[in-house]
């Protein structure tokens, strides 16, 4: 499959494009840790002000950092949410490698603003301007990437042989794991390691270039693809009327239907997992709660590990099958995480358990979308698969903190792994076919 020359200059787009993603986040922390909360808390009235109303101990400088991320991740959060649908309609109108290019050379541009938001300059809600232009910037940002996300998935099975779309979502999954566990956790060192080897040749900001620098080679190895798409007709039909023509899809393609409740379900699941694992971890004397981010990341492992396996196997068996294994994988994992829990060892390894169940799932559903939906409504299909996932990890992320607070967290592992185990049955594995 890395054989393929277009796929794999789409395949390297996405690793510095996702990478980029991972690293932004960080940047945008990394920068308000190092200009806006070098007071101590109580010195900022306006930041105690806002605390209050969110129910909210401001106390430590962890705290007002956290507080300020707060409004970074919202601005990130609402594009994904509200965008992702009309997105995919016009990545479906224009050509799919300009979108995909322009994207990440339009990201490119705007981090480069950056640095200005590091000037002094007035204040607003008791913050500098400059903080409200890192939330205008990361909204920017994230409007883009709702663009460039339904772009390429439906630009994967322009480039791959049908007998390689299984192996192709694999290497998929397993780059996006990795991305995200390199992305988060080697992003600030990173950041760090480029601000003082360009401070030592006189160059301030070094910290500035990694982002671009993403973005840049994600724009150029894409514009090198060769994708031949299908002339498209004029049409004078209104962005909500081929709104209404993705939602028919789902309407009379049972297996688009299917696979997409599968991966909401999968999503939502994940996203009460992430808050999950801080209760997780604070029960192992080894970790405490600061390190749940280590239990996120065997997941990530485990995914990959199954997204190899996928590729390598998956091919020949049915995929309701493989779905229902994935579940019920799920199941197991989530009932023997409660009855384990506090055991360090048995504990990563059903976190990486847990991930290779979530691979049985997502790369099969996600193929069947790609394969059964028509070339002219791929688009429009992946921009609402967009819009659903980023609600499906939106809910639980609020939901779940507050249930586990009120019930424990074992009763919310046993509901998760019995809607996971439902979700398994309805599949019916036993049946043929």
């Amino acid at each position: 499959m890395l054989a393929l020359p277009d796929f794999r200059r789409l395949w390297i787009g996405q690793i510095f494009s996702q990478l980029a993603d991972k690293f932004y986040i960080v940047l945008m922390v990394f920068l308000i840790a190092q200009a806006w909360v070098s007071d101590t808390p109580q010195s900022n009235p306006a930041l105690a002000e806002a605390a209050a109303a969110m129910r909210l101990d401001l106390e430590t400088r962890a705290q007002m950092i956290t507080l300020l991320a707060t409004g970074i991740y919202v601005a990130n959060t609402i594009p994904a949410m509200v965008l992702g649908t009309v997105a995919g309609v016009w990545a479906d109108r224009w050509p799919k490698r300009g979108v995909m290019v322009a994207s990440n050379a339009l990201r490119a541009l705007l981090v480069l603003l950056a640095p200005l938001c590091m000037l002094s300059g007035p204040q607003w809600l008791g913050l500098s301007w400059g903080y409200w232009g890192l939330v205008v910037m990361t909204f920017l940002e994230s409007v883009l990437t709702q663009f460039f996300a339904p772009a390429e998935q439906a630009a994967i099975p322009l480039l791959v042989p049908p007998g390689l779309l299984l192996a192709a979502n694999s290497l998929y999954q397993a780059t996006s794991m990795g991305a995200t566990i390199v992305g988060f956790a080697l992003g600030d060192p990173i950041l760090r390691l480029l601000r003082t080897l360009l401070a030592q040749v006189g160059l301030p900001g070094g910290e500035f270039v990694l982002l671009p620098l993403c973005y840049g080679v994600a724009a150029v190895a894409i514009s090198r693809i060769q994708l031949e798409e299908a002339p498209r007709p004029l049409r004078e039909a209104s962005v909500w009327q081929e709104i209404g023509e993705g939602l028919a899809v789902l309407r009379n393609t049972p297996s688009v239907r299917s696979a997409m409740i599968q991966l909401v379900l999968l999503y939502s699941l994940l996203a009460a997992l992430y808050v999950l694992a801080i209760s997780l971890a604070s029960l192992i004397p080894g970790l405490g709660p600061t390190q749940f981010g280590t239990l996120l990341a065997m997941s990530g492992l485990g995914l990959a590990v199954g997204a190899v396996a996928v590729a390598q196997l998956g091919s020949g068996l049915n995929r309701r099958r493989l779905a229902a294994a994935g579940l019920g994988t799920m199941a197991w994992s989530l009932v023997l995480l409660g009855q384990l829990r506090g055991s360090l060892v048995f504990t990563l390894l059903l976190c990486a358990l847990l991930g290779v169940g979530a691979a049985l799932l997502a790369i099969p559903a996600q193929t069947t979308i790609q394969e059964d939906t028509p070339a002219a409504m791929r688009g429009k299909v992946f921009g609402l698969q967009n819009n659903l996932i980023n609600v499906a990890l939106s809910l639980p992320l609020v939901l779940a903190g507050a249930v586990v607070s009120r019930y424990g967290l074992l009763p919310v592992l046993w509901i998760l792994a019995a809607i996971a185990l439902l979700a398994a049955l309805i599949e019916r594995p036993w049946q043929a076919g």
